[in-house]
């Protein structure tokens, strides 16, 4: 099994501190899975937008072809057209050599704006991708993960414009306990983060990254009361945030949430989902 890419490496931890907080606004999303040589349509609908937003469509429409007029070696992996009148195109094929998967994006609207890459995996314990635009391949980025030995993954990152002074990263998982440390902008910004997994039902997680200025920390625990229940709550320097998911019937699933900022200011938010 091929480690995970180099943006993945707190995943772990992300999850509890990052994922299922809905915190902002009224959104609903249906996903549905149609026989049309299995193509997946997505539509996310913001409810009560502000006044002043520019709407092109009600809602942002997602498509994934597998199968592109039943041809089997390319996929479609998305098509969107957004509220704004904006368009993304993203395809890949995993046909052209064992472990390798190449891709291309495009907002399809300036073809300049395009980029491709690839991704290899068929190398054991080794995940290798590069991107790069088709206008300015000098613009690049490349990474590369190595799971090392058993418990532990390291990876680095460079981009075109500091090929010398790439980001570096890793993780370590043992049991219960997860820990990773990544490095960036030239080893100017450091970022750590943990996990804990208490129990089957209750999950822990803290991040701290520092600048050199003034480092900024969050603490966070994920609870799932049981299969159809999930709670969550963090808090960092600046707020207090909480979070629920519940799903209200087979295929219907609530996400809300609230943030109280210490400035006083409050925000909430509810997601449907049909799926």
């Amino acid at each position: 099994m091929a480690p995970p890419k180099f943006d993945d490496l707190p995943k772990v931890a992300n999850e509890v501190l990052n994922d299922d907080y809905q915190t902002k606004g009224y959104q609903f999303k249906a996903k549905q899975k149609t026989e049309f040589q299995g193509a997946v349509v997505t539509s996310a609908v913001d409810l009560f937008p502000p006044k002043e937003a520019s709407v092109m469509t009600p809602a942002k429409l997602t498509w994934r072809l597998p199968q592109p007029f039943g041809v089997k070696a390319v996929c479609i992996d998305k098509l969107e057209l957004d509220k704004g009148g904006g368009l993304k195109f993203e395809a890949s094929t995993d046909k052209a050599y064992p472990g390798l998967k190449l891709n291309c994006k495009s907002d399809v609207l300036d073809l300049t704006k395009a980029s491709g890459g690839f991704t290899y995996t068929g190398l054991k314990d080794f995940y290798i991708a590069v991107d790069t635009k088709a206008a300015k391949p000098q613009e690049f980025t490349a990474e590369i993960t190595w799971a090392c030995c058993e418990p532990a993954v390291v990876g680095l990152k460079c981009s075109g414009k500091s090929p010398t002074s790439p980001d570096i990263g890793g993780r370590i998982v043992k049991g219960p306990f997860f820990a990773a440390l990544i490095a960036k902008e030239q080893f100017k910004t450091f970022t750590g983060v943990c996990h804990y997994k208490a129990s089957s039902a209750l999950r822990c997680a803290a991040t701290c990254t520092y600048d050199g200025k003034s480092p900024s920390m969050a603490l966070g625990a994920a609870y799932e009361v049981n299969k159809e229940l999930l709670l969550k709550g963090k808090v960092s320097k600046t707020s207090v945030s909480l979070g629920c998911k519940k799903t209200l019937a087979k295929g219907l699933t609530a996400l809300s949430g609230l943030e109280y900022n210490f400035d006083g200011k409050m925000s909430y938010g509810l997601q449907l989902s049909v799926e």
